[in-house]
């Protein structure tokens, strides 16, 4: 298993794992409008931005791409693994990753938690501290939390 930054060449990769996981996972939490909105939300303009800035990273299990996750400052956002790599421990190895990176350099780390995600954040410690609403396409809401873990001192 192995983590490494992402080059513009990967674009095909992140969006494959991003997609993907969107279309095969959250339809079962949210509406169809609120799915729309998450597609939108990881364009190509977005995740094209963010490897050139250097903020995007893929997860490799040999040389099969498992997973994806945008570090942003101190916000760690499109955290995504393949459905067939969920619940095998790929998901942990991207957030303490993301997590180290992040406490190397801030205080806390912040995530905007999807339903899916939010009982993972939660047992690893995340706080809620904030409750969002957006409204999508076809009057469907997307709902999501902003959560934090703070760094331990001592």
């Amino acid at each position: 298993m192995e983590i490494v930054i992402a080059k513009k060449e990967d674009l095909e990769t992140i969006r494959k794992i991003t997609r993907f996981t969107i279309k095969s996972i959250y339809p079962r939490y949210y509406p169809a409008g609120a799915v729309e909105f998450f597609q939108e939300h990881h364009s190509d303009e977005y995740i094209v931005t963010d490897i050139s800035d250097g903020r995007v990273y893929g997860l490799y299990e040999g040389r099969e791409p498992v997973g994806t996750v945008t570090i942003s400052d101190n916000n760690i956002t499109r955290l995504f693994v393949l459905p067939e790599y969920q619940h095998k421990g790929y998901g942990n190895e991207l957030l303490n990753f993301a997590e180290k990176k992040i406490l190397e350099m801030y205080e806390y780390v912040q995530i905007y938690a999807s339903f899916p995600a939010k009982r993972i954040y939660l047992k690893r410690g995340y706080k809620e501290i904030e409750y969002n609403i957006i409204e999508s396409d076809n009057g469907d809401f997307l709902c999501y939390d902003v959560m934090r873990l703070e760094k331990k001192h001592g």
